[in-house]
């Protein structure tokens, strides 16, 4: 029997509840699903729609649910259609009538969006923490290497040589702009849809604030309409986390190619590595290489949403049930992906002597020879074009830059800009790879940091 049998002369037909049924994937949302129905029962037992022994018998009665969901022992019935109804029906088998209550002034379609809310809610949070932990994993590598010297790279050309924290820096601040954007997604999910019914509310005398506050979000609706049909939250996080998995393959792509004997800047562990089913000698960075792939599917649960919701009309639609599976999906994937690739970084030796070799590169000095004849009131175009002229004859004559910049009369004076490192000890300005700003961007990343936590503490569960 479904919920809405009383109107039907005829059961659904066999396709039609393949297609629908949704409890093959959203029995995941039992523990939301029992904390909104607590919170429910909690708001019907205020204004005196359940007496106080109705409203115990129910939270008993719901406590058992989630130990049978807890124990695996849950048996789904042939009418659990979701999860919703599961978990009623479920409790009306255990305490008899006080179950049929339940449902008094709510709809599936506010409870459908309460519960996703709070799952939604308490994921972002989990990956937040994730990720700041992957954040923590660069920092620390940085740390084990803090005078390491690797060339920058702009076109995938060598362009300037940079220190190694200086490089995970900028990967870690891409990950905690992720971190401020789910974080920032939270606090405008954070409102209970709960009360809002259908879609135009109920006459009977409901508190939406008091059941607000038993679920700890920070607000109620404003609007039935919109508490109901409103996926934006789910098309944010999708967002932010699709976003991450951007920033996760940048770091894949860099460990694949760090990782080749044609760089042999760094070595994956065994532990996150895998060998080949034919060539005994192969030592493969599947973990940045799957980094690098999962980045597709999380675009893809992005578009996914964003093109089921564009063309729904006011309230809800059951097109809305599209929402669940990409977002599980995209949760899912971002949490394998991130502890994979910490774990992954956290075990990684740099070749540091690879590396600094790499960075040496003399052309990369030719900036250092421009900027010094515009110290010495050159115009920076003619200047460019000096150094690009210097860098063209080394090229061509197959000799190094410094040879050919010291057997010049009108540049001879430039040759101190070879000395060891110099190219790197000159970059001073703001935010620049030098080590002069090296421990200034180390406090300011670390305030990002200890900022993120707090945000994150704040907004959680007592």
């Amino acid at each position: 029997m479904t919920l809405w049998s009383g109107r039907f002369n005829e059961s659904m037909d066999e396709t039609l509840w393949n297609l629908s049924e949704s409890f093959s994937f959203d029995h995941v949302l039992y523990a939301y699903d029992i904390e909104g129905s607590k919170a429910h029962a909690a708001g019907l037992a205020k204004v005196g729609l359940l007496s106080a022994e109705e409203f115990a018998t129910i939270s008993s009665g719901l406590e058992r649910v989630a130990a049978e969901f807890a124990a695996n022992t849950f048996v789904r019935s042939e009418v659990d259609e979701d999860i919703h109804m599961a978990i009623e029906r479920r409790l009306t088998e255990l305490i008899g009538e006080p179950g049929r209550k339940l449902h008094t002034s709510r709809s599936r379609n506010d409870q459908v969006a309460t519960t996703l809310r709070l799952f939604t809610r308490d994921a972002v949070g989990q990956v937040s923490q994730a990720v700041l932990g992957l954040v923590d994993a660069l920092i620390a590598k940085g740390a084990e290497y803090p005078q390491a010297v690797l060339p920058g790279y702009t076109h995938l050309q060598r362009a300037q040589p940079v220190l190694l924290t200086h490089h995970l820096n900028a990967h870690a601040l891409g990950l905690l702009r992720d971190v401020d954007r789910i974080i920032d997604a939270r606090h405008r999910m954070n409102v209970s849809p709960l009360g809002a019914g259908a879609l135009a509310g109920t006459s009977l005398p409901i508190d939406p604030n008091f059941t607000a506050s038993q679920m700890d979000f920070e607000s109620a609706f404003i609007n039935s309409i919109d508490a109901v049909s409103d996926r934006d939250f789910v098309a944010e996080s999708l967002f932010a986390l699709a976003m991450c998995g951007v920033h996760l393959s940048r770091i894949g792509e860099e460990l694949v190619l760090w990782t080749t004997q044609e760089f042999d800047f760094a070595s994956l562990s065994d532990a996150f590595t895998t060998g080949s089913s034919m060539l005994p000698h192969k030592k493969n960075s599947d973990v940045a290489e799957l980094a690098r792939g999962k980045s597709g599917r999380l675009v893809g649960n992005l578009t996914s949403v964003l093109v089921m919701l564009k063309g729904l009309p006011f309230s809800y639609n059951r097109d809305l049930q599209e929402d669940k599976e990409p977002l599980f999906d995209s949760v899912r994937t971002v949490l394998l992906v991130v502890h994979s690739l910490t774990g992954a970084i956290a075990t990684m030796t740099m070749n540091t002597m690879r590396m600094e070799s790499s960075a040496s590169d003399e052309l990369l000095v030719a900036i250092d020879i421009a900027e010094a004849l515009v110290a010495d009131g050159v115009a920076f175009r003619d200047a460019h074009a000096l150094a690009g002229q210097l860098v063209g004859r080394a090229v061509a004559e197959g000799r190094a830059l410094s040879v050919v910049v010291g057997e010049d009369p009108e540049f001879a004076k430039f040759l101190f800009l070879f000395d060891d490192r110099g190219a790197l000890n000159r970059r001073t300005s703001q935010g620049s790879s030098g080590p002069e700003s090296a421990d200034h961007q180390a406090k300011q990343i670390a305030e990002l940091i200890d900022s993120a936590r707090r945000r994150l503490a704040k907004g959680a569960k007592p």
